[in-house]
């Protein structure tokens, strides 16, 4: 009896040690979004409407707001992914930012200085001047190519008698007299090598839902149009391209725009060559959210990515998983809004009405 226990014993020690040695090994980098609500510095710019983001503005914008909320969102920046990753996001596409210039204040924060990031950011035509952009860590990710694509988007002529497009004002300058052009962010896209690979990045903000969600589709769906032709192109370069669209879209996994207009599929299955998968649809469903309004949660910042992404040869950078990143500190604690995001009020500079969203990708280390 004593023997057959030393001999389970020993051939236990075995197996592990045995599984231990073949354990693989991966470098993993962090790609997340993060819409950064109203991130404007308190310097008036007379080609945009930031008026409200001033001293003497509505919201009161002091130098130490401004510091705050900067330091706010270098602080959540810092933590995106480090669950399972302890560096901070490689790549980060942002959203609502009023120009380089804050970028630049954001790396520059203690909680991110040491990671030298860089910046990929163009003007867009947006009303109030809002735009996308692109931070990325020098160390690992060398852009090659980047480009702002216009979205050309229309209201529809009254004169026919076709029902007019209401969008908000927030995605309306002041419109094109003869064409009546709806002026919104552009799309940026961004060419470079990951760790030697080569990998692309769409960073988008879709139009917004005002004047309600089915009148204002049609202009989401013209964004997702554009985004899929800009990976249509890159896939006719190559059709094994390692595309990426992330940003906060204004819609969800289950709207036209993202399930018809992309064609994006929620189960890896489900994936064709040329396809696009979307991890965040798995998490639509199960109730969770980045944003939330009249109680209800929904997940409008998505990252999805063409089918080589998903492939499971880890001799290249392969998607592993997503997330959504909320810490405790970014939610409101009491009051109507308890359990949502935590963002800018007249008596407390916040985080943002969103959560970010991340995933991961892994590559087998030889």
């Amino acid at each position: 009896m004593i023997l057959k226990y030393y001999l389970t014993t020993l051939l236990m020690l075995i197996f592990s040690t045995v599984a231990f040695s073949q354990e693989k090994k991966f470098k993993i980098h962090t790609v997340g979004f993060y819409n950064m609500e109203n991130l404007f510095d308190t310097i008036n710019d007379p080609t945009i409407n930031d008026e409200e983001w001033l001293p003497n503005g509505a919201q009161n914008w002091t130098s130490s707001k401004y510091r705050k909320k900067v330091s706010n969102m270098a602080r959540v920046i810092a933590e995106i992914g480090t669950a399972d990753n302890p560096n901070s996001p490689t790549i980060l596409g942002v959203s609502e930012i009023e120009n380089r210039s804050v970028l630049e204040d954001l790396i520059k924060q203690p909680a991110l200085k040491s990671k030298n990031y860089g910046i990929v950011h163009f003007d867009s035509p947006d009303k109030r001047g809002i735009d996308v952009g692109l931070i990325y860590q020098k160390e690992h990710f060398k852009p090659i190519t980047s480009h702002n694509v216009p979205l050309y988007i229309y209201q529809k002529n009254t004169t026919n008698k076709k029902t007019e497009i209401v969008t908000n004002e927030d995605d309306v300058a002041d419109a094109d007299p003869r064409g009546r052009r709806v002026y919104t962010r552009d799309q940026l896209l961004v060419t470079g090598l990951l760790d030697g690979e080569e990998v692309s990045f769409i960073v988008c903000h879709w139009p917004s839902r005002s004047g309600g969600e089915k009148r204002s589709s049609p202009f989401r769906e013209a964004a997702a149009q554009l985004s899929k032709r800009i990976v249509d192109s890159l896939q006719t370069i190559n059709k094994d391209a390692k595309v990426f669209i992330l940003g906060d879209l204004n819609d969800g996994s289950f709207n036209k725009s993202v399930k018809v207009e992309l064609g994006a599929k929620g189960k890896k299955s489900e994936v064709k060559p040329l396809g696009i998968y979307n991890p965040f649809e798995e998490m639509a469903n199960k109730g969770m959210g980045t944003i939330a309004y009249r109680d209800s949660w929904d997940i409008f910042d998505i990252i999805m990515f063409t089918q080589p992404l998903i492939e499971t040869d880890y001799s290249s950078y392969r998607y592993w998983k997503a997330g959504i990143y909320n810490a405790p500190y970014m939610i409101t604690t009491v009051g109507q809004y308890k359990g949502y995001p935590l963002r800018h009020t007249a008596t407390e500079v916040g985080f943002s009405d969103h959560f970010p969203v991340f995933i991961y990708l892994i590559k087998e280390q030889k």
